[in-house]
């Protein structure tokens, strides 16, 4: 099996519906046949207090007030990193998330309004100074986001029930996170077919793989 010294993290960000949990899926299946340590996880989620996290915020009739769902999504984002992530990373692992930090700057910054620098003070703490070392972002029209979720034939979450106005807002936030280029960012079109995206992901995620193997081997 192949082992990173640092492991590697990789976060999949984007608009529900935007096929991340699908990409993720394939990212993962792919790496293991590299012969690749993988841990698929996700935010909310991940850990058994996560996951009731998660049901909280998800099953909800009405969202909870913007801070509080915030701070949810923060002590979420804090277990998962130190019981989950930065375990996994340890052992040389590569960890795909679907969602991490950038989803509630998107979301509760941008979409609901919470002070954008009190999430990021909160978020650098939660994540204790580990970033993602590649962001794939799934990019998907908000007005395309019903559309796709209702195709699913699932009943909605709390968030999958916002109006459009909404998701503009969460669209316009992921678009200003991602609006500068950088060597660790996959920007994707979220309505090619999910082969293409995974073969388009796994492309810059395996170019960052082996400039990290052969900088290790120089140490």
């Amino acid at each position: 099996m192949n082992r990173l010294p640092d492991g590697f993290l990789v976060a999949i960000e984007g608009l529900d519906g935007a096929g991340k949990t699908t990409l993720a899926q394939a990212l993962v299946e792919r790496l293991e046949k590299e012969g690749f340590l993988v841990l698929l996880t996700r935010q909310p989620g991940g850990t058994s207090f996560g996951e009731k996290i998660r049901r909280l915020l998800h099953d909800a009739e009405k969202r909870p007030v913007p801070l509080a769902e915030y701070l949810l999504f923060a002590a979420d984002r804090a277990e998962h990193m130190e019981t989950t992530v930065l375990p996994a990373l340890r052992e040389g692992k590569i960890v795909i998330s679907d969602r991490m930090s950038d989803s509630s700057l998107a979301y509760q910054g941008y979409g609901s309004g919470v002070d954008k620098d009190f999430i990021g003070l909160v978020n650098a703490k939660a994540l204790q100074g580990r970033k993602a070392d590649l962001t794939i972002y799934v990019r998907l029209a908000p007005e395309a986001v019903q559309t796709r979720i209702g195709a699913r034939g699932k009943e909605k979450t709390s968030f999958e029930r916002e109006h459009g106005l909404f998701f503009a807002r969460v669209a316009e936030g992921f678009d200003m996170l991602y609006r500068e280029p950088r060597s660790n960012l996959c920007v994707l079109d979220a309505m090619l077919a999910p082969t293409v995206l995974a073969e388009q992901a796994y492309a810059a995620l395996d170019a960052l793989l082996h400039k990290q193997l052969h900088e290790s081997r120089d140490r």
